[in-house]
């Protein structure tokens, strides 16, 4: 009895060990197998095809479009890798896909005009009260207009959403870069003096994550983008030596916004009137934001100056050389851009006239359509407002503008 007992469980043990074998053994021929079977690249020839082969391949991709007369509308053009080259995991891929011919007549009805103008709106204070309130004209909480109420901003935005403009970043325009979609137009808001209601913190959440205040401007902001995802929602706040006001957020309120999509600019330390003041005083206040901005986000804001009161009024005043150039010491502080207290839309930044250094804006305030308000600005844009071709590679306007055009490497459409 006991040998048989013996002999059952030498049978089981040697039966274990055959299907641990066996196991192995297929798991061995099966990866065995998924190694040699290696992906390979093939030819793509439709965008359909190149986000299906991406997707089920577990692979990235990267689309632009251009015009073709040869390649028809959403056929590749051309891949970044060639057929038959191995992939792995998280290969990018590259494709340019055709547009299909240029129709000029299209574009001719649509009005595309990237030699068009752009408004660059100018706000300061969102202010905490009813536009029935303030007992001046519309959404104005000054008599100036300088500040805003938050009813009137969210009509603001949504005006400039209906009239068909989308927002793009400040920095992106100066350096020649606007990508908005086809048949719309660009529009850059900038917000000056680092007001506590530009982006007012209320407190922080369980995670230590700002709480902001829905009615200051990044508030009705955010709101905005959750209601447009098209909108492309940013704007540039250019501050003083305060920051926004509140110390005890300050850090925390600018690695938001630089990581949510908007740029912070210089405003000098104390709202310094440039044209009044001595050249080493507006050395010493360009110099001690853009030092605040280094320390708290080190490379991540914009090297722009809003110029406080617009001072000084001409680039040829002996002290616009440090607004552009600031040395303090013994650093350098060199400015791509600097924004007047002006009244209308600048040009594009692919005009010949476009001069990045000394950009006009208009004041976002209501004044029943006179002295460049919202209603006047707006209404003369209809005659000469930059529509966009939607690629932001190519530049197309009309065959008798060329002579304005800027020196380019971007492919040029006229018709």
């Amino acid at each position: 009895m006991r040998k048989k007992r013996k002999l059952n469980i030498s049978k089981i043990v040697v039966f274990i060990i055959v299907v641990i074998i066996l196991v192995l053994g297929v798991f061995f021929v099966l990866n065995k197998s998924k190694e040699n079977k290696k992906l390979l690249m093939i030819e793509l020839t439709t965008l359909e095809e190149a986000n299906t082969f991406t997707k089920d391949n577990n692979l990235k991709l990267e689309v632009s479009y251009e015009y073709s007369n040869e390649i028809e509308k959403d056929k590749v053009i051309s891949q970044s890798i060639k057929k038959g080259t191995e992939l792995k995991d998280n290969d990018i891929i590259i494709v340019v896909v055709s547009k299909g011919k240029i129709d000029k007549d299209k574009l001719a009805s649509d009005g595309i005009n990237e030699l068009g103008k752009v408004p660059i709106m100018m706000y300061h204070g969102i202010r905490e009260k009813t536009s029935s309130s303030t007992g001046t004209v519309g959404g104005n909480v000054d008599k100036d207009g300088y500040n805003r109420t938050p009813e009137s901003f969210r009509k603001d935005l949504e005006f400039y959403y209906e009239k068909g403009y989308r927002m793009i970043r400040l920095d992106d325009y100066i350096n020649g870069k606007v990508d908005v979609e086809y048949g719309k137009s660009p529009i850059i808001l900038t917000f000056d003096d680092g007001n506590e209601d530009n982006i007012k913190v209320t407190g922080l959440d369980d995670n230590g994550n700002i709480i902001i205040d829905k009615n200051s401007a990044v508030g009705i902001l955010e709101e905005f983008k959750k209601k447009h995802p098209d909108a492309n929602v940013t704007a540039t706040f250019f501050v003083n030596g305060g920051i926004f006001n509140q110390s005890e957020y300050n850090e925390k309120i600018l690695k938001w916004m630089v990581d949510n999509g908007y740029d912070i600019g210089n405003h000098t330390q104390t709202h310094l009137d440039i044209k009044k003041s001595s050249g080493d005083r507006v050395q010493k206040e360009i110099a001690y934001v853009y030092d605040k901005l280094e320390e708290l986000i080190p490379g991540k804001y914009v090297k722009i100056i809003a110029l406080p009161f617009g001072s000084p009024y001409t680039k040829t005043h002996d002290n616009f050389k440090y607004v552009l150039s600031t040395t303090y010491n013994g650093k350098t502080y060199d400015t791509e851009a600097a924004l007047r207290v002006g009244w209308e839309p600048e040009v594009s930044c692919f005009d010949k006239d476009f001069d990045k250094t000394f950009l006009k804006r208009c004041r976002a305030y209501d004044n029943n359509g006179k002295e460049f308000d919202i209603e006047m600005v707006f209404t003369n844009l209809e005659k000469n407002r930059y529509i966009s071709d939607g690629d932001p590679n190519t530049i197309t306007i009309k065959e008798s503008n060329k002579d304005k055009l800027v020196e380019t490497d971007k492919k040029v459409i006229t018709y």
